[in-house]
């Protein structure tokens, strides 16, 4: 029997394993959010654009630091995780607002490229449905490729890119949702349950009074047989 059954009852499973059953089933959120991360990673350095590149890697790390902290039961790894999702939401929406050019912003300019290249978006090229003009000899920019845009699109890359991000909006609340109820339940096993005890609060007493016991029993009669 587990140590922690001799101190909850025979039949009654651990609470923290119960919880921590149900907390680890945010992981499969998480390894979602990965998969879609790395997706629009690949996308991102196709278009070389360089700034959502840093900041889709450090998203990268910070799922796994959630990851890790789930399995792990650090609930510190897990805030961390929930304070860069409110942070990835805010970049999202930003992304959201450039390629939609509202407040300003203009999707043509070079700002998510740092100015080191005169691509756009890997979308701008190769969105669905296009017809792709080549370029005329000798029109096309020395040493690089020409930027030629579709003809007869379906959606406009602004589009794309933006339901790229609403989609990271997306997974990124249900992931602070589950990253603060994995939390609370650590936080609360942390309060209620007692590693080498269970739930008792004096469990050592209580297992040392047992065997004292018993060998007072003993020797009070052996005692008493010896004074017959």
């Amino acid at each position: 029997m587990p140590p922690q059954q001799l101190f909850l009852g025979p039949g009654r499973a651990p609470a923290r394993s119960q919880r921590g059953r149900r907390a680890r089933r945010s992981c499969w959120g998480r390894g979602v959010c990965e998969v879609t991360a790395l997706e629009r990673q690949v996308f991102d350095f196709l278009g070389y654009q360089w700034a959502p590149i840093l900041a889709t890697f450090v998203h990268i790390v910070m799922v796994i630091l959630g990851l890790l902290g789930t399995i792990q039961y650090r609930p510190r790894y897990i805030v961390v995780y929930a304070v860069w999702e409110a942070v990835w939401v805010t970049w999202n929406v930003f992304i959201i607002c450039f390629y939609l050019e509202v407040g300003g912003l203009s999707k043509d300019s070079e700002l998510l490229t740092f100015n080191l290249s005169r691509h756009r978006s890997w979308w701008r090229e190769h969105r669905p449905g296009c017809l792709h003009n080549e370029p005329e000899a000798g029109l096309g920019p020395l040493g690089g490729q020409a930027l030629v845009a579709g003809v007869g699109c379906a959606l406009e890359y602004g589009y794309i890119e933006a339901l790229h991000s609403a989609l990271q909006i997306l997974l990124a609340l249900v992931g602070f949702v589950c990253a603060c109820y994995v939390v609370s339940v650590f936080t609360e096993e942390e309060d209620s349950f007692d590693f080498i005890g269970g739930f008792d609060p004096f469990p050592r007493y209580h297992v040392s009074e047992k065997p004292s016991n018993l060998l007072l029993k003993q020797v009070y009669s052996k005692m008493r047989n010896q004074a017959c």
